[in-house]
């Protein structure tokens, strides 16, 4: 099974075409090549270390809850260890 995570943009490198983002106290660099205007505090979906779109922070917010009840916190292995 392959999930896109919600994360938040921390910081944007527009030269690199990378954002930073975060996810619980976990940062990772992405790639934000296949979407537009990437802003900090905006939120993402991101699979396999690229930024798919966007979505708002009440969606991130119900999807990782969502995820989080239905067991699957190992998916959040991208990112390293999650605190709840």
């Amino acid at each position: 099974m392959c999930l896109a995570i919600p994360a938040g943009i921390v910081s944007v490198n527009e030269a690199a075409d990378t954002a930073i983002v975060a996810l619980g106290p976990v940062r990772k660099e992405i790639s934000i090549a296949l979407i537009e205007n990437a802003k900090p505090g905006e939120f993402v979906l991101v699979h396999v270390g690229y930024a798919l779109h966007k979505v708002s922070p009440d969606e991130a917010a119900r999807t990782l809850a969502m995820m989080r009840e239905a067991g699957l916190d190992a998916e959040f292995a991208e990112f390293g260890e999650v605190a709840r």
